[in-house]
């Protein structure tokens, strides 16, 4: 009996000693108890749960050097490797995880447009369902902040800044000519389908070193990386018609849509101001091939376009009119691709060719531009840890210009060529949740001038609260004069904008405010000594001008059900002495004030979306030659309110109707005056109004899908 006892004390002893404790406490960066922490060997079963106190023990048989974990919901996971035998007494602080849903976000100068972003002003979504925007992504990129509304243009002009301020470009590529051609007093349109893109990034300012060649804004277009389901659309319009088909396989799928737009049983019967000799004709065409591959996605996107029209308008100086007629081809080609290399890399590069041909008719005069671009770009990202990651590298942009104008015995040629080669680097430093840093450089070489501009940027973002945040921005870009400058000019210099942004945001659910500040110097602004651009014109860099402000934004879409809304105004406050300026002025597309009003209620019981959008824009400056002061005139505000109801006949028909200007206001965009004094020395004028006061639209959409519930307007 005595043995027995003897044998089992000394296995109980053996036992004690072959085990060891493993003890310590969690704390977080402010040495406070992280209670419910995880505390584990790993590969084995042995852990504990860390207590009130944030202390944890507990024993194992484990030898030699172990891996212990500890992790924690909204926290970095730890992993500490060392002997079993030093596991003891631990003193274990984690860091909070920086990529949580809460974390800060650098948001300063950006909207972002996309399904998937954490912060989305705009979802993919609201592009064809914008009253106002007729289907156009640049028209529901009109109705927020910082934008100005210029409506016989239909382009983007952000913050002061002239629409050839902005870029436009597709994953990741630069689109050179982004917008159809047109002609006076009658508005553009992007070439391009928002059925193609699921994610949109707007930059107002302060963007990425990334990013070049462009003053006041770029715009990000993501085409759909992998596609749901098969499907065909199909819509018949009073304009025109268009079919869309997606197919999909294995590792791979293809996308195309295909639209044609006549407008002449239109104008047949509601007549506008042009006499239209051959009303406007389109055709535009797009597709995008996706394959998978074992590490990234490779892409292919390719899409033309080609238009025409003839037609006479008022000309207070021409008594017949003024005959202008336009035939146009563009095409553009990009590739792409997005992978991973492996230890933390990551690599995207890009190749785009843009070949555009405009043949244009200007009474006797007869003019063709003929423009060969292309861009290959290139960046490698390495992701050291949460924390810290660094991107890096260089695209080459080439563009080969040419014009030849005819005009009875005058047959001149212009023209330029430029390749402009940058380099970018940029960090991101994310320090906590509540804390991010992003610096950046960037330097272009322009091959014109042979000169090289260097472009520091930085942003930051501090969430002062759940909810809010706020950031910094400051940054300086570049950007060559376009080609009706440098056709005619060579000997210049890049021109130059500073931005400084204070950006305020708070987030809480289906609601979000924004409020930004902003001002941008301008330097090296071009100038010319005849009215118009021509080969006589004496050109310099000397211009300058300021544009600052203030942007304020807010959406609600849970408040009320089935209501989504959204409200954005913007201040501006600019001048400029460039062009042909006598003096620092506002530029004539430039208004102090703009206010958008957009709207969406889901009707149940009529299965219905009716949607409606306002805008508001304070006068714009003219010149009137009657009086000595110069651009101290303005016309009088601009109003519109647009309607669209989107009926649902069933789960993949829709019957879409819409009207712009619905009230039928009479704007004004400015005034032309007579050449010459009449007999009381007085220059006449006629107003410059919109080609029509309203335009009304009505479209049949019809989806087939594998699932038989998808269509056009998705959420339906």
């Amino acid at each position: 009996m005595n043995k027995l006892i003897t044998i089992i004390c000394l296995c109980l002893i053996n036992l004690s000693y072959s085990q060891t404790t493993i003890s310590g406490k969690v704390v977080d960066h402010k040495n406070q108890p992280i209670v419910g922490a995880n505390i584990y060997l790993e590969g084995t079963y042995d852990g504990d749960t860390s207590n009130d106190e944030g202390k944890f023990d507990f024993t194992t048989e484990e030898k030699g050097t172990q891996t212990l974990v500890i992790s924690f919901l909204s926290y970095e996971t730890k992993t500490i490797i060392d002997d079993v035998s030093k596991l003891s007494n631990l003193e274990i602080t984690l860091r909070e995880d920086v990529e949580s849903l809460d974390a800060v976000v650098l948001s300063a100068g950006t909207f972002e447009a996309n399904d998937n972003s954490k912060v989305s002003v705009l979802n993919s979504l609201d592009v064809v369902t914008t009253a106002s925007a007729l289907g156009d992504f640049v028209g529901a990129l009109q109705t927020l902040p910082g934008t100005t509304n210029v409506a016989e243009d239909g382009r983007l002009f952000v913050r002061g800044g002239n629409a050839d301020e902005t870029q436009i470009f597709i994953d990741g590529i630069r689109v050179f000519t982004p917008y159809s051609p047109t002609t006076n007093n009658i508005p553009t349109r992007g070439r391009y389908s928002p059925f193609l893109f699921d994610g949109i990034t707007f930059s107002t300012g302060g963007y990425s070193s990334e990013f070049g060649q462009a003053l006041s804004s770029v715009l990000l277009l993501n085409t759909i990386d992998e596609p749901d389901q098969e499907k065909t659309d199909i819509g018949i319009m009073t304009v025109g018609a268009a079919l869309g088909n997606t197919q999909k396989w294995e590792k791979s799928s293809l996308s195309f849509n295909a639209t044609y737009i006549n407008l002449a049983p239109y104008l047949a019967i509601f007549k506008d101001r042009n006499d239209w000799e051959t009303p406007y004709q389109g055709a535009q065409g797009e597709t995008v091939f996706r394959q998978r591959l074992e590490n990234g996605m490779l892409k292919f996107y390719a899409a033309f376009d080609t238009s025409k029209f003839e037609l006479t308008q008022e000309d207070i100086n021409l008594e017949n009119g003024l005959d202008f007629k336009l035939n146009n081809n563009n095409f553009y080609l990009n590739t792409s691709y997005k992978g991973v290399l492996g230890n933390g890399w990551t690599l995207s590069t890009g190749l785009s060719y843009t070949y555009a041909k405009n043949d244009i008719g200007v009474m006797t005069s007869d003019i063709e531009d003929r423009e060969n671009s292309a861009h290959i770009k290139l960046k490698l990202k390495k992701r050291f840890n949460s924390r810290f990651k660094l991107s890096f590298g260089a695209e080459k942009f080439v563009t080969d210009f040419n014009e030849n104008f005819k005009d009875g015995s005058i047959d001149e040629t212009y023209g330029f060529r430029n390749n402009i080669t940058a380099a970018f680097a940029e960090a991101d430093l994310i320090f906590s949740r509540d804390l991010a840093l992003k610096v950046g450089v960037r330097a272009d070489h322009s091959s014109i001038f042979n000169t090289t501009d260097f472009s520091p940027r930085t942003a930051l973002a501090y969430k002062t609260s759940k909810n809010g945040q706020i950031s910094l921005a400051y940054g300086n870009f570049f950007q060559n004069p376009n080609s009706s400058i440098l056709k005619f000019e060579n000997d210049l210099n890049s021109e130059k904008t500073t931005h400084y942004i204070f950006n305020y945001q708070y987030v809480n659910g289906g609601k979000i405010f924004r409020a930004e500040a902003y001002r941008k110097d301008y330097d090296n602004l071009i100038k010319y000594d005849t009215e118009f651009t021509s080969f006589e014109s004496n050109y310099t860099t000397n211009g300058d001008g300021f544009a600052q402000g203030v942007d304020i934004f807010w959406r609600d879409n849970t408040s009320v059900k089935n209501l989504d809304y959204w409200v954005s105004y913007s201040y501006l406050d600019t001048e400029r002495n460039y062009r042909n300026f006598e003096a620092s002025a506002q530029p004539n597309f430039a208004t102090n004030h703009n206010v958008s009003v957009v709207g969406k209620y889901w009707i149940n019981s009529w299965k219905s979306q009716i949607g409606l959008a306002y805008s508001y824009s304070s006068g714009r400056p003219y010149t009137n030659p009657n009086t000595e002061e110069f651009l101290s005139k303005r016309t009088k505000a601009f109003n519109s309110l647009s309607f669209n109801w989107a009926y649902l006949l069933d789960q993949q028909k829709i019957l879409y109707f819409s009207v712009n200007n619905v009230l039928g206001f009479k704007n004004v965009n400015g005034y032309q005056y007579a050449n010459s004094p009449d007999m009381n020395g007085q220059f006449s004028r006629r107003a410059l109004k919109p080609a029509a006061d309203q335009f009304f639209f009505v479209g049949f959409f019809w989806t087939i899908s594998e699932d038989g519930t998808d269509n056009q307007l998705d959420n339906l």
